[in-house]
């Protein structure tokens, strides 16, 4: 696996081609506690089924990036967003990326967007914050539960050398009560791309508030619910999630070709 640094911090990468035309590269951004071995076989399968490049990494702390050496900090997504994922774009010279982003992936996706002052072709939010409600805070805890006394910590060990590194630098700051206030809802109306924001009916994590407050904020938000999903429409609709990202690459990048003069 290659690595780049970005942030201050080793970070893996790796890169998937796809036969078919110059569609731009989606870049994959996990959840909280996912690593790019955590996606499974899915940015192979998203490659092909939306006909472009995916580039996905580890961030700081997960897989087999660097090992975290501080606490995260309450505006640890905005540090990814703002310093880490532009200096990782610059590095591999991925101009105009797709986001595609999962849970604080998918945070991270709309504070970049939104903040960055960077050309983004488009974000999917998948199961993405945009506040901290009591439900995502309720799951939290009982995964610290889970972490002590079943085997979560075994079975995320497989997917990352520091696991409790990555457990806890998560587990810690979003049960910190400073995290409660936690609100990136500012971002949403400087988000010039249009916005695939896609969760499921079951979200253990967090509620149809999440979809509601991104289609009031963003100026060009499509909404995708999806039935017999939680946290993880990966996993548990994986067709349904990667035919909505395809109808949504072909859309942008159908949009961006027409704004785009010919040389």
């Amino acid at each position: 696996m290659p690595f780049v640094v970005a942030g201050g911090h080793r970070l893996e990468y790796t890169r998937i081609g796809a036969a078919g035309g110059d569609r731009g590269t989606l870049v994959l951004l996990h959840e909280g506690l996912g690593s790019i071995a955590m996606w499974r076989d899915f940015p192979e399968r998203l490659a092909e089924a939306a006909r472009t490049s995916v580039v996905v990494y580890s961030r700081y702390g997960y897989g087999d990036s660097d090992a975290l050496d501080a606490s995260r900090r309450v505006r640890y997504m905005h540090d990814e967003a703002l310093v880490t994922l532009p200096q990782f774009l610059d590095a591999l010279s991925i101009e105009r990326p797709l986001l595609v982003g999962h849970s604080d992936g998918g945070s991270i996706a709309l504070i970049h967007a939104g903040g960055s002052g960077r050309t983004v072709a488009g974000v999917v939010a998948i199961a993405a914050h945009v506040i901290v409600e009591d439900i995502s805070v309720a799951s939290i805890a009982a995964a610290r539960d889970a972490y002590r006394n079943t085997d979560l910590r075994s079975k995320l060990a497989r997917y990352h050398a520091d696991v409790d590194g990555a457990f806890w630098g998560w587990n810690d700051i979003w049960l910190d009560p400073a995290f409660r206030a936690w609100n990136i809802e500012e971002y949403l109306p400087r988000i010039a791309c249009p916005v695939l924001a896609i969760q499921g009916e079951d979200d253990e994590y967090g509620t149809m508030d999440q979809l509601a407050r991104i289609a009031r904020g963003a100026r060009d938000a499509e909404l995708v619910r999806l039935d017999n999903c939680r946290h993880s429409p990966h996993r548990d609709r994986p067709d349904a999630l990667l035919a909505a990202i395809a109808r949504f690459v072909e859309r942008v990048a159908v949009t961006w070709a027409a704004a785009t003069p010919e040389s």
